[in-house]
């Protein structure tokens, strides 16, 4: 059974920094890409970034410069850090694997606010 559990999400002030975390069990980890996507109240749940097996990561424009992706396969685990946070960032962010059908976690909130 696959599970992607997110943490790591909270409040911050504008131009603050988190790190988020998506740990994944029931695959095997290494040969899939994996996904960040976000959801804000009202809107549509977009792509943040995506990490292939092999590492390539590709951004939203809004992100690019600000978030980076990346991946530790021994602890099957997916991050997300997140610099530069703006107002605009504030959603819930949501981890995702594609094994032959779409996973996803449960989400984890992030709030950018003074």
């Amino acid at each position: 059974q696959v599970q992607l559990v997110e943490s790591g999400g909270g409040l911050v002030q504008p131009g603050g920094s988190l790190r988020l975390s998506c740990a994944a069990s029931g695959i095997i980890f290494s040969i899939y890409a994996m996904g960040w996507y976000r959801q804000a109240p009202g809107k549509q749940r977009e792509l943040v970034a995506t990490i292939t097996k092999g590492g390539s990561t590709n951004y939203a424009d809004s992100v690019k410069g600000r978030f980076t992706i990346s991946r530790d396969n021994a602890k099957n685990t997916v991050y997300l850090q997140m610099n530069s946070l703006k107002p605009d960032d504030t959603a819930v962010y949501f981890c995702n694997v594609v094994v032959v059908n779409d996973y996803w976690g449960q989400g984890t909130q992030v709030t950018v606010s003074s």
